[in-house]
Order: structure tokens, then C-alpha cells, then sequence
């Protein structure tokens, strides 16, 4: 009996996830078209079929961002559904304890939590990557596209210093777009700028393209093609530049190896790594969470306040998750204390209500 009132209870479990998140999904896309629609009118690359692959490309990544909301709702929802219809009072009556009837749910939102991390997570590193270089090919033809953050590099090259900047990055770190190259004297002065629509990587130089050349005292000089000598590699830049949201799961332990390799903190890089696998027990925690304000009968609507109490709380956690994976990102505390230990505390927190609850 046990294990045929699990199945039903996983069933009910998986349906509502599964129309929660379709939900999402749906909602989601209409606001993000609508926003990037709006956002990209005016470039000239812009058309209402690349909007739509484009805002199709950021689901993965936003529903990634939303799923552990998801399973507080699926929680609360499937479990206020049960008690309605008395499903709940049967099974106690029959002398089902409630962790036996909440293992399903358990079980439901572990499963969730190991796809978002194994299947959502990848897709979401790969749309990031092709949104961004769609993004750079819009904006590249309009001189009034707002300008992204510029990710900069120092290098020594003979006797002078380089600084490198650019608009945005491609290629997992080897391609700038709109590069800016400072070259600067041995006393720090600025000897020579050159803009450059590309600077693409190669073997022991930069190779920049459509460059405008400016020197202090000279009229500025426009060439099709220069070179400019690097002791950087591939593999250094892209551990420099690299940002968690575009790296999938699998590749990530790799990529933390070779950032320690070269000597460049990967506290970024760990933050992501920890927290994709503390991303199942997240799901559990946000299931625990949903049970102590759902569990108790009541035939024709759980309390109001009890339920904004349940969504309140889940609130919180999410929030104190981010903020606390924000310091393990920036090296203020270890990454892995950074992203285990809300969860852990919540867990903790979940499982003690329940046993003050239903076992006294």
C-alpha cells in the first residue's frame, strides 16, 4: 500500500511540476520578448525572428534561476490539493507517518534539482554564449549601443606594457569585439591607442582588424590589419575572462584546475561549481519548507497568513542564498561554505518544524 500511495503522491508531484514550470516558461518568455524587443528596436540588425531566438536561448538560464521558487510552489500547491480532498487525513488515518508520505516529494524535487543541474545547466551556458555573440552582431552596427562593462587585460610584450579592453567578449574569451589596445612606455606613459573592430587571439600575437592607430602629437592613422606580440595563451585568457553563467557544469572542475594553474583565483568558478550541487538539496529544503505550512487539514482553504509565511520564507532563503554565493564569489568567505551552508541551515530548519509538529 505504502509504495502504491508513493507512486500516486510522486505522480501528483511530477504533474504540478510539470505545469508550474510550463507556466514559467510561457510567462517568462512573453515578459523577457517583450523587454528585448523594446531594448533592440532600433539597431539595425534588429528582426523579430532573431528576438524570438534570442529570448529563446535565455529560458534555459532564467528557468534555472527560477526553479528552486518553483519547487516551494509545487510543494505547497500539490500538498494544499491533497489535504482538500482529504487524501492526506487518509493516509494518517491508515497509519502513514508523514515523513513516508513526504519521501515522494522528496524524491520529485531531488530529481528536478539533479535535471536542472545536468540538462537545464548546459543549455543555459550554451544560450548565454550564443545570446551574447547575437547581441555583439546587433550592436557592432550601431554606434549608440550601449556599452557593456570592459573586461581588461595587462600584458607585457617586449618593452612595453598593453592594456586591453573591448566591448564585449566571444569565443570563450579569444575574440574581443571593439578592442581597445593601450600601449604604454616604461615611465606608465600612453605611447600609442589603437581601436579595433576585432582583436582575435593567435599563437604569440593579437591580430587586429580595421584598426585606427592614435599617437601623441600624430594625426590619427586608419590600417586594415596590424599585429601586436602577446606572451598570453588561449587557455590563460579564457580562465581570466571567463564567466560562470556561460561555463556548463561539466566543464566547470576542469576549468577551476586550469584558473589554479595560472595562478588566477577561481572563487567565481567554485561559488557556481558548489552551488549546481547543492542545487538538489536547495529543491528539498524549498519541499520542507512548503510541508510545515501546508500539512495542516483544512477542507476549504489552508490560512492566508500561513501560506504568505510559507512564501516569505522561501523568499528569504532564496535571497540569503544569493547574497551569501555573492561573498564566495568574491573571495570574502569559501565557496563551498558560501553555498552549502543556507541550504544545510535550511534543511535543518525544515526537518526540525516537521518533528516538533507531527512527532511532538
Amino acid at each position: 500500500m505504502i509504495w502504491t500511495l508513493g507512486l500516486y503522491f510522486f505522480r501528483r508531484y511530477m504533474m504540478t511540476s510539470l505545469w508550474f514550470i510550463l507556466g514559467v516558461v510561457s510567462i517568462t518568455y512573453l515578459i523577457d520578448f517583450t523587454e528585448t524587443a523594446g531594448r533592440y528596436d532600433g539597431l539595425p540588425g534588429y528582426s523579430i525572428a532573431g528576438v524570438l531566438y534570442l529570448t529563446a536561448l535565455r529560458l534555459p538560464l532564467i528557468l534555472q534561476q527560477t526553479v528552486p521558487f518553483i519547487g516551494l510552489f509545487v510543494g505547497m500547491a500539490t500538498l494544499i490539493s491533497l489535504n482538500r480532498k482529504s487524501e492526506l487525513v487518509v493516509a494518517r488515518a491508515a497509519g502513514i507517518s508523514v515523513w513516508q508520505f513526504m519521501a515522494p516529494f522528496v524524491i520529485g524535487a531531488t530529481l528536478i534539482g539533479l535535471a536542472t543541474t545536468l540538462v537545464i545547466n548546459p543549455l543555459a551556458a550554451w544560450g548565454e554564449r550564443q545570446g551574447t555573440e547575437i547581441e555583439t552582431r546587433w550592436r557592432e552596427t550601431s554606434a549608440n549601443s550601449a556599452l557593456a562593462p570592459i573586461p581588461w587585460l595587462r600584458q607585457s610584450s617586449g618593452e612595453n606594457d598593453v592594456a586591453i579592453g573591448a566591448r564585449s567578449v566571444l569565443e570563450d574569451g579569444t575574440l574581443f569585439a571593439d578592442a581597445v589596445l593601450l600601449h604604454f612606455d616604461q615611465e606608465g606613459r600612453i605611447i600609442l591607442r589603437q581601436d579595433a573592430r576585432t582583436a582575435k587571439l593567435k599563437d604569440g600575437y593579437w591580430m587586429l582588424t580595421d584598426v585606427l592607430e592614435t599617437r601623441p602629437g600624430e594625426i590619427q592613422a586608419r590600417v586594415a590589419d596590424a599585429r601586436v606580440a602577446t606572451n598570453l595563451n588561449e587557455e590563460f585568457v579564457q580562465q581570466r575572462l571567463a564567466k560562470p553563467e556561460s561555463v556548463a557544469f561539466y566543464d566547470l572542475f576542469q576549468k577551476i584546475e586550469v584558473a589554479r594553474s595560472f595562478g588566477i583565483a577561481p572563487y567565481a568558478l567554485e561559488t557556481q561549481f558548489h552551488s549546481l550541487l547543492s542545487l538538489p538539496f536547495l529543491m528539498i529544503a524549498m519541499t520542507l519548507i512548503a510541508a510545515t505550512v501546508s500539512l495542516k487539514f483544512s477542507r476549504i482553504n489552508q490560512s492566508r497568513t500561513v501560506i504568505l509565511g510559507g512564501i516569505l520564507s522561501g523568499f528569504v532563503l532564496y535571497v540569503v542564498t544569493v547574497l551569501v554565493r555573492a561573498f564566495g564569489s568574491s573571495g570574502v568567505m569559501p565557496p563551498y561554505v558560501a553555498a552549502w551552508v543556507p541550504v544545510v541551515v535550511a534543511m535543518a530548519l525544515g526537518a526540525t518544524i516537521l518533528l516538533h509538529k507531527e512527532d511532538g
